[in-house]
């Protein structure tokens, strides 16, 4: 539903692909009148770069509708196209597509489009203000945040991206503050604060032993003395969850202030969802639906899950919305199951005005996909929808040997001590350097590297380069100027002219498919491109930044490195990363 949305949408004029598609399909509607569909029609890289600057598939598309042979399409589409005075030339290859090389002046304006723009190059109103939650991190207040927890910047990096692209983004928390796990959480508390009471209590087996804990039963006992020894269970209970909950919702909020993520909403399920009974005004609103009965499950193939039992229960009718069974929502005992507590979170979000959303869940939450977009299509008949984003885990290597964690055990690295020890930008580009549903592998030693192998320090290096080309400039009084692009005419200028255009295209097609992770590949091929234009340099004068003798070559070519610089930073905004000047 996004995809077909938002590929109706118009972009900004800096994206090349889109403009010359405009371009196309204006040529398609005067030559073949007929055809009524073009939404098909694209504008892409040809597969050989030295066939032209882009290549369009729309003869291949106008077959269905035209009948006859594609390559006679693309003869007569082609024709009209080489009328265009942007469209230098025009030619036709294989089964119908049609490649196209565009006019220099094109790529003079792109730069000077980049110069102006600045950080804001690629910026689009794809989502023309379309409302999107995005929900991500989410961990259990149980604990601290450790590396793992980091992959959760791709839920950041995405918001970010999405606004750059015009949709109105709210970024969610949602703490799980009831249930068995703070259950256990609040008793690990309470052994704490006995021990700062100074009695000999050990956290059993199963409990919490985290050294985070210690400090929380401190202040407990500081301030409340011996007197929770003697309150009844329920009110000691109130009082040492509460606080406890709070103490590590704060450790976990400053844990991501540190990595650069942030929230807008926090919602509690404890007194947001529980207490305003909105797990009971879900269910009846899906019971009004007749999508609710009374049944017994079958017991599914492999390891039973947690929340089936051979017993009759309430059940959500989720097959009907593409799940592989119904879903329990109510356990025989009248208890309410996980999923309940999802289903009424997810009509709150509906309630707010939230008919698109994305949520960003753990590796260990693959089954909650289906279940998911179940329910939401049925509490909203199909007009919200969800994406579901799987993080894959983080295996760790310290000192080049697996480091396994368990916020159990409390051995386990935090995100503290990563960014203590590599820097938040790497450690927010390197989360962003593989694609989120693939486990990734995090090496301390390779993401301190200084080279070509360590993706961060390579586009960072590659900004700083374009700025102190900047400042040779100005040091020898060379200030970059627009007037002389034209003589950028080497194919090592043009390839980097063009590698700047597939920005904006990159932009969009991240924020259609929800994969940031392609800003952090276009980025290291950019600088990979820069970086070997400035090698050539050093063999061949003429492909110098600053030309001796040419001060027209040297303006432009300074003006070209402004543009590099430009678009670096724009997408280093987009990751949260700083565009450093000098390294």
């Amino acid at each position: 539903m996004w995809e077909n949305r938002a590929l109706s949408n118009q972009l900004n004029d800096m994206n090349i692909f889109n403009a010359v598609r405009e371009t196309v399909i204006k040529c398609i509607a005067e030559v073949y009148p007929e055809v009524k569909d073009t939404s098909a029609v694209a504008v892409e890289l040809p597969k050989d770069v030295a066939h032209g600057d882009v290549a369009t598939n729309a003869a291949l598309i106008l077959k269905a509708q035209l009948g006859g042979n594609p390559s006679e399409i693309a003869t007569i589409l082609a024709q009209r196209l080489s009328q265009e005075p942007t469209f230098k030339k025009v030619a036709t290859a294989g089964p119908g597509f049609i490649n196209i090389t565009l006019d220099e002046k094109i790529w003079d304006d792109l730069i000077k489009s980049v110069v102006s723009e600045g950080i804001h190059y690629g910026d689009n109103n794809l989502g023309h203000g379309t409302k999107v939650n995005i929900e991500y991190v989410s961990v259990n207040p149980t604990g601290v945040l450790h590396v793992g927890h980091a992959r959760a910047i791709y839920g950041d990096v995405l918001a970010r991206l999405l606004k750059k692209c015009g949709y109105n983004v709210t970024k969610e928390y949602y703490v799980n503050d009831a249930g068995g796990q703070i259950n256990v959480l609040s008793a690990s508390a309470f052994v704490r604060y006995k021990q700062a009471l100074g009695m000999d209590d050990q956290v059993a087996e199963g409990m919490y032993p985290g050294d985070y804990l210690i400090p929380v039963g401190k202040t407990l006992a500081d301030k409340y003395g011996d007197k929770l020894l003697h309150m009844p269970e329920a009110e000691r209970y109130e009082i040492v969850s509460e606080f406890t909950v709070s103490s590590m919702m704060e450790l976990i909020k400053a844990d991501l202030k540190e990595a650069g993520i942030e929230h807008e909403v926090f919602t509690s399920e404890k007194n947001d969802i529980l207490k305003k009974n909105k797990i009971e005004q879900a269910l009846q609103l899906l019971e009004s639906k007749g999508l609710i009965y009374q049944g017994v499950l079958e017991p599914p193939k492999g390891k039973l899950p947690d929340d089936w039992e051979p017993r009759e229960q309430t059940l959500f009718r989720a097959t009907q919305f593409g799940d592989d069974v119904d879903r329990p929502i109510r356990k025989s005992d009248g208890s309410h199951t996980y999923f309940a507590a999802d289903i009424a979170y997810h009509l709150d979000k509906i309630q707010r005005g939230f008919n698109d959303m994305v949520l960003v869940l753990g590796a260990d939450h693959g089954g909650y996909v289906k279940r998911m977009k179940a329910v939401v299509a049925a509490l909203s008949d199909g007009k919200a929808t969800i994406d579901i984003k799987i993080i894959q885990l983080v295996n760790l290597f310290k000192d080049n040997k697996p480091f396994k964690m368990s916020k159990r055990a409390g051995t386990y690295i935090t995100v503290h001590d990563v960014i203590e020890e590599v820097g938040k930008d790497v450690l927010r580009f390197v989360m962003l350097s593989r694609k989120n549903d693939t486990v990734f592998d995090f090496h301390f030693d390779k993401v301190l590297e200084q080279s070509k192998d360590n993706p961060v320090f390579y586009v960072q290096y590659a900004h700083a380069r374009a700025c102190s080309v900047l400042r040779m400039g100005k040091e020898q009084n060379i200030e970059p100027s627009a007037n002389h692009l034209s003589s950028l005419s080497h194919e090592a200028d043009l390839a980097l002219i063009k590698k700047m255009a597939q920005y904006p295209k990159i932009i969009e097609s991240a924020a259609l498919t929800h994969e940031p992770h392609r800003i952090t590949y276009y980025l290291t091929e950019l600088a990979n491109e820069f970086h070997s234009y400035w090698s050539k340099g050093n063999d061949n004068e003429d492909l110098r930044f600053i030309v001796a003798g040419n001060a027209a070559l040297s303006s432009a070519r300074l003006y070209l490195a402004q543009a590099i610089a430009a678009t670096i930073s724009s997408g280093l905004d987009i990751i949260g990363v700083k565009a450093v000047e000098r390294m």
